[in-house]
């Protein structure tokens, strides 16, 4: 080889990758974005809290006489219709004190009739002037304190059977009953320990749950700024999801609302009403409660991957109809599903960019291509 042809063919690796270097000097392709255009639109709100199942009246029974617990006649736990027996106290001595007030009654009747016997012959005698008028007053002073002493003592009977008639306790509601406090043999009696057990009613069932001061607040201002429209007399729809995420077939509706803040809590009370004839739900359940009937009129909706968020804020990609992007800030509202209330930022007509984001910058052009088939199912 020719010495002198080495220096050159040492440069020629080097001239070949410039020129590869000035083929590629060519522009990238514009990013892939996936998009979707804005609909304006009424669309319905669900606002969801976890609430709590309560019986609609839970009924403490307890015994309204003094004496001593004869058997318990219900099984603990079960079902229990109105006016079953539950419990039955000792009657004897309930039995002996209407026997004895039923013997006044008799001795009070029969001295009734022997004043009334003795008015009755000593006015004929008192119109003639045969005896003085003090007789005749004596008589019917006699005649009314015995008949007065007739309704004292025939109260005394009533009393004694409402005494006996006590010594059976019965359930006054329709539900599920408790296990018993007291056992047989226990004196029991009016008091504070004179709880025997309770009965809670279940249908209908209450769902009570609780909506913080700042919520109430917001509520209160997106219904005066017009972005939240309540529905019609205020009568939402209370829809109850289980602890497995199944959704109860009936449907409630609010029945009480607080007036006063909780101190404890800094929340207000909410109570609905729900049918509950198959007895599905239990007091004491924890559910969620969904709330519907509100509107957001003409609202906008762009799904949660579409918004981003920098250190100014949430933004999203706006693409105008030359495929060129624009970061626009947005103001987020709360969620609907898996999509975002875009409260300013946004108008209708308007497309943003749900994937590819992560590409792009300011006035860049974008190629729009179709979603896959999965997410447009």
């Amino acid at each position: 080889m020719d010495f002198r042809l080495r220096p050159l063919l040492l440069l020629l690796p080097v001239l070949f990758a410039g020129c590869a270097d000035e083929q590629d000097e060519t522009p990238p392709p514009p990013p892939e974005v996936t998009v979707q255009r804005i609909e304006a639109r009424d669309t319905p709100v669900v606002m969801t809290f976890v609430a709590r199942t309560e019986s609609s009246r839970r009924v403490e029974i307890r015994s309204r006489v003094e004496g001593f617990l004869e058997k318990r006649l219900y099984e603990e736990g079960s079902f229990v219709k109105a006016g079953q027996p539950l419990f039955q106290m000792d009657r004897k001595p309930f039995d002996a004190r209407l026997q004895a007030a039923k013997a006044e009654l008799a001795q009070q009747r029969a001295r009734l009739a022997t004043a009334r016997a003795n008015l009755d012959r000593v006015k004929p005698l008192a119109a003639q002037n045969a005896v003085a008028q003090k007789e005749l007053d004596d008589a019917v002073g006699r005649f009314r304190t015995a008949a007065a002493a007739v309704e004292a003592a025939r109260a005394k009977v009533i009393q004694a059977e409402l005494n006996l008639g006590y010594t059976l306790i019965r359930s006054p509601v329709t539900g599920i009953s408790s296990f018993a406090v007291k056992r047989e043999g226990a004196y029991i009696g009016p008091g504070t320990d004179s709880l025997l057990t309770y009965v809670a009613q279940l249908d209908p069932m209450w769902v009570e749950f609780s909506i913080s001061e700042n919520q109430v607040l917001r509520l209160r201002q997106q219904v005066q700024s017009g972005r939240l429209r309540e529905p019609a007399n205020g009568e939402y729809a209370v829809q109850i999801a289980l602890a497995d995420g199944t959704v109860y077939p009936h449907t409630g509706h609010i029945t009480f609302a607080d007036a006063a803040l909780s101190e404890e809590t800094g929340t207000f009370l909410i109570r609905a009403e729900v049918a509950n004839p198959d007895h599905l739900l239990r007091p004491g359940q924890f559910v969620r409660a969904r709330i519907r009937g509100a509107v957001r009129p003409q609202a906008i909706l762009v799904p949660k991957r579409a918004v981003q968020q920098g250190a100014q804020g949430s933004f999203v990609w706006v693409v105008d109809d030359g495929g060129t992007v624009e970061l626009r800030p947005v103001k987020v509202g709360p969620w609907l599903g898996d999509r975002w209330f875009i409260d300013d930022g946004l108008k209708d007509g308007e497309t943003v960019v749900v994937e590819g984001a992560l590409r792009l910058r300011n006035g860049a052009k974008v190629k729009i291509v179709e979603p896959p088939a999965a997410e447009k199912a």
